[in-house]
């Protein structure tokens, strides 16, 4: 039997309500995991090349927690077996509140993605001089100043594409939030699909979703990139 493609059904309700559902979700979860992601990043970045020893160990154990376990198995742990274990009280608070799913995917891909970007930021901040610290320390500024004026802008310089990269799988990683019960994107082409059995038109939209979303961030971290290069640093060509 022939198949039809009938994409002009998306159009009508209620599948073009779910559909801007589906990416407006998938485009807010993306974005506040990404917040929470990259400040919990910088802060275990900063301990793993501190020469503090036990913000060090403290950074090793973060980083190879939350790095080596499937992001999968964690959604399923932080959802399923985490509020078993807290308070009475601290549970009922949890379970009341809407939309315990979303929130859950929120806590599950920052805590895993901030786990990468610690990484990233560590290997960035090793790659600027010694110079650099010495120079800033020399003028009077105290650790944290020298971090938050000299060393973080230098390194957000040179670790956008890094950036980019890990923003643009926090994005796609949103898709595991289905399993949880998050009615993001990819879950919105399985309802359409089960609704019409129109498979092909549902899943080309979600795939056209993550498409245009990628292709979109890209264009804006390039021309970001080349806005903030270091002169010497990064060469472009013409």
């Amino acid at each position: 039997m022939q198949y039809n493609l009938t994409f002009s059904m998306l159009l009508t309700a209620p599948y073009l309500g779910w559909i801007a559902d589906g990416v407006l979700t998938t485009l807010h979860l993306a974005l506040l995991s990404w917040s929470v992601a990259l400040l919990l990043g910088l802060a275990v970045g900063i301990a793993r090349v501190s020469s503090n020893r036990a913000l060090r160990l403290f950074g090793t154990f973060y980083v190879e927690l939350f790095r080596n376990v499937p992001l999968l198995v964690q959604l399923f742990l932080w959802f399923y077996v985490v509020p078993e274990f807290l308070p009475s009280e601290t549970a009922r608070w949890w379970n009341r509140l809407d939309e315990v799913p979303y929130w859950t995917a929120v806590i599950g891909i920052a805590f895993y993605t901030s786990s990468r970007l610690a990484e990233q930021i560590r290997a960035a901040l090793g790659a600027i001089p010694k110079g650099q610290f010495e120079a800033a320390l020399s003028t009077g500024l105290t650790k944290l100043q020298m971090y938050r004026h000299v060393i973080i802008p230098y390194a957000g310089r040179i670790m956008i594409p890094a950036i980019t990269s890990e923003f643009l799988t926090v994005f796609k990683n949103t898709a595991l939030a289905l399993t949880i019960s998050v009615v993001e994107i990819s879950a919105t082409a399985r309802k359409i699909e089960a609704w019409s059995f129109k498979g092909i038109e549902a899943y080309t939209v979600a795939s056209a979703t993550y498409m245009l979303t990628t292709l979109a961030v890209i264009l804006v971290m390039t021309m970001l990139e080349r806005r903030l290069a270091i002169p010497g640093l990064i060469r472009w060509g013409s």
